[in-house]
């Protein structure tokens, strides 16, 4: 601009009116930081690594891993390069009781409330995989996985036995109506054992979320993009994201933490 001014003879103010510049412009050229190139890698290379995450949680993991950036500089440059934002859930219901009222039981502190579920998959064969997951719906943590063929209620006491044992007993264990929660081996060693169960009504998904919604993070992060060959190799995969789950995922509700992180 300065050339171009001592050329035409004119002052830089009257040469910024007439281009529409605002002076400021004309003040600094912009520099990119030193670690733009770098930090662009990383974050194409986690990109890549979670396809699933979005730049608040790869921001989270750039931070963890000892990164100084914030999330307005990661978004900028995630765009920059393209990259796709997952979309958002849809909003659920809730099943409101006829006196208006919604009752509900949210956890308190780490071994309030447990909540466990089903979730299937299938082997390269197109034999089915069961999976049971159990979760501590305060601190979000996985606390296992059993992966078998098949599942039922004593396998579902096995499971619980040994949590119990190596974490404590929950106060409430939430779960839902199918036939092996419903089995009266379940909820009579439960209750032997000194903790009570919390089933949800039939036909309201949501009232379990917590575990619900770690079910839908695992089918979409890992069961949706994997091919198991084995059972023995569904085992060690799952088993290796639900301790990065557990560990250095950055969970949304906690503040972009790990639930359990080391």
């Amino acid at each position: 601009m300065e050339h171009v001014t001592a050329a035409l003879g004119v002052s830089e103010r009257f040469a910024c009116r007439v281009l529409g510049q605002h002076r400021s412009t004309q003040r600094q050229a912009p520099v990119s930081p030193d670690d733009e190139a770098a930090l662009t890698a990383e974050i194409i290379g986690l990109a890549r690594q979670y396809g699933r995450y979005g730049y608040r949680r790869i921001t989270a993991l750039l931070q963890a891993e000892g990164w100084h950036c914030n999330h307005k500089r990661v978004e900028r440059i995630w765009r920059r390069e393209g990259l796709k934002v997952p979309a958002r859930q849809p909003k659920r219901g809730r099943l409101w009781l006829n006196d208006g009222s919604c009752v509900r039981l949210h956890p308190e502190r780490p071994n309030h409330v447990w909540a466990y579920d089903f979730v299937e998959d299938r082997t390269c064969n197109g034999r089915k995989i069961r999976m049971l997951n159990v979760v501590d719906e305060f601190t979000r943590e996985c606390l296992t996985i059993r992966l078998a063929r098949k599942l039922n209620s004593l396998e579902v006491i096995d499971v619980l036995a040994n949590l119990f044992i190596a974490r404590g007993t929950p106060v409430h264990i939430r779960s839902d109506n199918g036939p092996e929660f419903v089995a009266k081996a379940v909820p009579g060693w439960v209750h032997g054992v000194g903790a009570k169960t919390a089933f949800i009504e039939p036909g309201s998904p949501w009232k379990n979320g917590y575990v619900g919604s770690f079910n839908g993070n695992l089918r979409d992060e890992l069961l949706d993009g994997e091919v198991f060959n084995t059972l023995v190799e569904a085992r060690v995969l799952i088993e290796q994201w639900r301790v990065h789950y557990n560990t250095a995922r950055p969970h949304s509700s906690l503040g972009y933490k790990p639930p359990a992180p080391r």
